[in-house]
């Protein structure tokens, strides 16, 4: 007797497909006669377009559905992308695979302009991100900062009609749509930091589950998972919010010792703290650069956020 389908939920959203059709082809690859179905479903992160994901709760949003599905046993995976995963899972739930990472920097994208620098005073730069307004005031306060939501194609549409001078997106989602042409600049770690996690494709499941988990830990990239680790690890340390002004970035040095930058800024104003450190541990990597980032006065700005 054949075993039951796996059943993938996913987000409605091209990019959200793509990801998890890009898991399915990957597992059909390493389990053939594998059946597969996808399960898209709509996340409160993709109906309310008209609030900024920090008025409507922050990323974790766009799970919530998904875990419902699983937990439900309507679906016995769900493929996310990492930056949108709360530092904090919920225990019954577990990340068993997360995939090798892509180009985890930002992109300026602009029809008229080549980089940030080139724009104007008082050009209008589109953004849904806290960490992203941060550095964008830090680096360019003049520019006028306005909110942008929707999925990939909708906020290039926003561009294109006019509504901005430039917008910025990861590189990574708009390589995955082939749109990589789009890219006019690369926002690149470590002077710009990215969210904790981007570019990373993570599967989750329920935990313990053990058929599905032996089925897609073989997506499983140690390298990634190790970086990722100490920079969801940071976000942990500093209270784990999805809407936190915070990015991240851990490599691995020539020796295998991880480097972990940390960023946490005030999306209002533009003020930047910045810490790195060292380590071998993601856990306590994390811990150290959370402490170095309190010591220059992280939890004044956390307490002063509107």
């Amino acid at each position: 007797m054949s075993n039951p389908p796996l059943r993938i939920a996913t987000r409605k959203s091209p990019l959200a497909l793509w990801q998890a059709e890009h898991v399915a082809r990957r597992l059909r690859d390493a389990n053939v006669g594998l059946s597969i179905e996808l399960l898209p479903l709509m996340t409160r992160g993709d109906e309310v377009l008209d609030r900024s994901l920090a008025s409507i709760g922050g990323k974790g949003v766009f799970l919530k559905e998904l875990e419902i599905a699983l937990a439900e046993g309507r679906a016995d995976l769900a493929v996310h992308s990492l930056k949108d995963v709360p530092a904090q899972l919920d225990p019954q739930f577990e990340l068993a695979a997360i995939l090798t990472r892509a180009d985890g920097a930002d992109a300026f994208v602009s029809n008229d302009f080549a980089s940030l620098d080139d724009l104007p005073r008082g050009a209008r730069v589109g953004t849904s991100s806290l960490r992203r307004t941060a550095q964008l005031r830090a680096r360019r306060p003049d520019l006028d900062i306005a909110d942008l939501r929707g999925n990939v194609g909708t906020r290039l549409a926003k561009l294109d009609r006019g509504d901005y001078a430039a917008i910025i997106l990861a590189v990574a989602g708009l390589q995955r749509m082939d749109l990589g042409a789009r890219i006019r600049a690369r926002l690149a770690p470590p002077e710009w930091l990215p969210a904790p996690g981007q570019a990373a494709i993570a599967v989750e499941t329920r935990a313990g589950d053990a058929r599905v988990v032996d089925c897609v830990k073989v997506l499983d990239d140690a390298a990634t998972r190790r970086s990722v680790s100490a920079e969801r690890a940071l976000n942990a340390a500093m209270g784990g919010d999805c809407t936190m002004p915070l990015g991240a970035w851990c490599e691995a040095q020539g020796d295998g010792t991880l480097r972990l930058h940390g960023l946490l800024g005030d999306a209002r104003d533009g003020r930047i703290l910045r810490a790195e450190a060292l380590g071998n541990e993601a856990a306590a990597l994390g811990a150290e650069v959370a402490h170095r980032l309190r010591e220059q006065g992280a939890d004044a700005l956390l307490s002063t956020r509107g």
